[in-house]
């Protein structure tokens, strides 16, 4: 009996080898320098903020290389799979535009290195397998879980390394008919790789974030197929996917870099070039109770799912530049040199990446934000809070879509100018800043209107200017006539001539202005008055004086 008995007897109908797959699958016609990456979750869960930041890098690395970026879908774990999980990723991709060159989904296929879904490519998994069992470097090991707990609770109390290895690797040592004769007896196994390496040997490698880095060398023989012979572990499928898929860049979490040394094994069992590794650190913040660093969790904090970022509203291209900055930390000098240049232009470097961990904090992205949608026309403005409250908001969707005009007045207040006003962090935060100009919300309540507001005298004075308003060109000319309207009423025309003898006069213009302010606003601070005036207009202005007359009156 040889290895490749024992190879026929677990895949008898896989006729194809590796060599047939090689051809299948050749290297990808591309310019010198262009990288292929993959994003490759796992459908058991929902995307989080640490998937998006490796989609981002992934992205970045293949736009500013010319090369590939693909998704593929790692769906071997079918215990664990999440309803609609995979759907939620190609939203996500979709939505911050960073849709893979060559995907499967929803029974369309793009590119010609598929199928991108694990769990179709079974066949070509089991011919890897066979080929390492003729060769020698796989085994069917036969230990039942009982066998392996049992050994586990031995080497901890022997204070031993746990593992399937060495000495404890009992299937390792089967002859070839002892292996053969128990699977034509119906006993179960997994397939195993054998290892090659020495743990007291060291393994040295280049990663691209972290620079050299020494482990020991792999020697557990880790199972590679699970018992039902069906699809085989993740360790192995990314291994197979990643040499015919030709991936030339592995972005992922630094909790995978103490599967390096096994990962290197595998290729090189095939004498395959492994790709290069970009083990990003793990995203950290300020832990409010503490004040200590520590890691996003996906339980406790709620910035750690990407479906955060959409239900407050930020916008998409503010989040990747929020991601970026912690990507590298040299980008936000890059955008300020080069506004005008997407992020994928941007020279993405690992070695500019923290070894150490990524920080990441919400001050941060709402700064971003709000510098990011100070750029933006009315109409962008009002298209993207619209979208948002079509979804989260149906009340203010329909004062948006009733009064369009309106409401694209107001989101251009202090816009058109050299440094437009930064008050906008997110869509979700828009309404209760411009709510005073719907009249729904303005009179819906007097006492929440105007809960905040200490008692506004010299109403009568208010009713008086409210009754000569009319609509000026300018702002400069406006306020020529607002200082007019105080001089006639014994206010000064400025605060410093009131300053400088305060008996002279009732006030100064900027106190009328400002009492003007919070009873048609109900607020003590607010954008351009001269530019909210001109939206609500005599008639609403009028209104609203008579309505905190009203107000206090009663």
């Amino acid at each position: 009996m040889t290895s490749k008995d024992l190879a026929d007897l677990i895949f008898p109908n896989i006729d194809k080898t590796i060599e047939d797959y090689e051809k299948m699958y050749p290297e990808r016609d591309l310019e010198e320098g262009a990288k292929v990456t993959r994003f490759a979750p796992s459908p058991t869960g929902f995307m989080h903020i640490g998937n998006f930041l490796s989609a981002v890098i992934d992205y970045v690395l293949a736009k500013n290389s010319k090369g590939v970026f693909y998704l593929r879908n790692e769906d071997t774990d079918k215990t664990r799979e999440v309803e609609n999980a995979v759907s939620s990723i190609m939203k996500i991709l979709s939505t911050y535009d960073l849709y893979p060159d060559e995907y499967e989904f929803q029974e369309e296929t793009k590119g010609n290195y598929g199928p991108y879904i694990q769990s179709e490519r079974k066949e070509i998994y089991h011919a890897f397998i066979k080929h390492l069992i003729e060769i020698g470097r796989a085994y069917p090991c036969f230990c039942t879980r009982e066998t392996l707990e049992e050994q586990r609770k031995n080497q901890e109390m022997d204070k031993e390394r746990t593992g399937y290895y060495g000495d404890y690797a009992f299937c390792r040592s089967l002859t070839i008919e002892e292996q053969i004769e128990k699977i034509k007896a119906g006993v179960p196994y997994v397939i195993r790789f054998k290892s090659s390496g020495d743990f007291e040997k060291k393994f040295i490698f280049d990663d691209l974030v972290k620079g050299r880095i020494e482990l020991p060398e792999n020697d557990q023989d880790v199972p590679i197929m699970k018992s039902d012979n069906q699809l085989p572990t993740y360790h192995f499928a990314h291994l197979v996917d990643d040499h015919l898929m030709r991936t030339t860049h592995v972005v992922r979490g630094e909790e995978w870099l103490s599967s390096v040394p096994l990962h290197i094994d595998l290729f090189r069992s095939f004498g395959f070039r492994p790709p290069k590794y970009i083990h990003i650190p793990l995203i950290m913040k300020k832990d409010e109770e503490t004040g200590n660093a520590r890691k996003i969790s996906k339980r406790k904090d709620k910035e750690a799912s990407m479906s955060y970022y959409e239900e407050k509203g930020y916008p998409t291209y503010a989040v990747i530049e929020a991601i970026m900055t912690i990507a590298n930390s040299n980008y936000e000098e890059w955008h300020q040199a080069h506004p005008e240049k997407d992020f994928t232009d941007f020279p993405f470097s690992p070695k500019k990446m923290s070894s150490s961990g990524a920080y990441f904090d919400l001050e941060k992205l709402d700064n971003i934000s709000k510098n990011y949608i100070s750029r933006l026309t009315k109409e962008e403005v009002y298209n993207g809070v619209l979208s948002w409250a079509k979804k989260y908001d149906a009340d203010f969707c329909k004062h948006l879509e009733d009064e369009k005009e309106k409401s694209l007045a107001i989101f251009n207040i202090e816009r058109e100018q050299k440094k437009p006003r930064k008050d906008y962090i997110n869509w979700s935060s828009i309404k209760s800043q411009v709510s005073y100009f719907y009249e729904d919300y303005f009179y819906e309540d007097k006492e929440k209107t105007y809960q905040e507001l200490e008692e506004v005298e010299n109403v009568e004075l208010l009713k008086e200017y409210a009754s000569t308003y009319q609509d000026y060109p300018t702002e400069n000319e406006w306020f020529e006539a607002m200082k007019q309207f105080a001089i006639t009423h014994q206010f000064a025309p400025s605060p410093k001539m009131y300053q400088e003898d305060p008996t002279l006069y009732q006030g100064h213009v900027g106190m009328i202005c400002e009492a003007l302010r919070r009873v048609i606003t109900g607020r003590k601070e607010t954008p351009n008055l001269f530019q909210i005036l001109a939206i609500l207009g005599k008639d609403e202005l009028q209104k609203r004086i008579q309505f905190y007359q009203d107000y206090i009156n009663q």
